[in-house]
């Protein structure tokens, strides 16, 4: 039986990379996002390899389509890994948390914090099942700092805690939780961040796939509870 794989996020730059990777790695997947088209655009090409894909766009914010997922998992008979790649920016350009709108930063933490959290919940029967892995995706922002990016910053910051607590917590049932910061990228949200900014400099999401092949291949109990740099020279725990 193929491994099965969920990934949010899943339409366009990492999430989608992530989708198709793991497809030529004989993964059965369930993908969702926000965009139904792209969505199905990226689903069709990673069929064509001979994988089982299930393509349901929607918000994971939604609990009802949290619930459509993980039935779409036990509809293929196990589950794996589960990447918690969706995210949310905030406001574009990004305001001072002095400036802050509280509604936006409600709705900042609710993708970032809440729905990975609560879609982990749903999935850990599966999870157990398999042993599996939950990536959850970070980012530098989460311990920079930098000026503007603090609803973002704090949400991702929020998220670390949460899988080095998960990871502590679910060590007993043999489910590992990692944290991924995969670093800048030439992706849709990092344009949305420098409105009107050149970032042709920045690599593709791609350029990560190296730090992805090595990551699922390692033992669970010697990632459990770390947090990685996917672009860094040693992929080892981040500070």
């Amino acid at each position: 039986m193929r491994r099965v794989a969920l990934v949010t996020g899943a339409s366009r730059g990492l999430g989608a990379a992530l989708a198709r990777f793991l497809g030529r790695l004989d993964y059965d997947l369930v993908l969702t996002a926000r965009g139904a088209e792209k969505l199905a655009s990226v689903a069709e090409s990673i069929r064509e390899i001979g994988v089982s894909v299930h393509a349901l766009a929607g918000d994971v914010v939604d609990a009802a389509h949290r619930a459509r997922l993980v039935e779409a998992a036990w509809s293929l008979g196990r589950l794996n890994l589960l990447i918690n790649n969706a995210s949310a920016l905030g406001p574009s350009p990004m305001p001072s948390l002095a400036e802050y709108s509280l509604a936006d930063f409600e709705a900042v933490l609710r993708t970032n914090v809440v729905a990975p959290l609560a879609l982990a919940q749903v999935c850990l029967p599966l999870l157990s099942g398999t042993q599996g892995l939950i990536v959850n995706l970070s980012s530098d922002a989460a311990i920079g700092g930098y000026p503007g990016w603090g609803g973002y910053g704090a949400s991702k910051a929020a998220l670390d805690l949460v899988s080095l607590t998960l990871a502590k917590e679910l060590a007993e049932a043999k489910v590992a939780v990692v944290s991924v910061d995969p670093g800048d990228m030439r992706t849709a949200m990092h344009q949305a961040a420098f409105p009107g900014q050149d970032i042709s400099d920045r690599p593709p999401p791609e350029a990560t796939l190296p730090f992805w092949a090595w990551l699922l291949g390692q033992p669970h109990e010697g990632i459990n509870g770390r947090r990685f740099r996917a672009q860094g020279e040693v992929w080892e725990a981040a500070a």
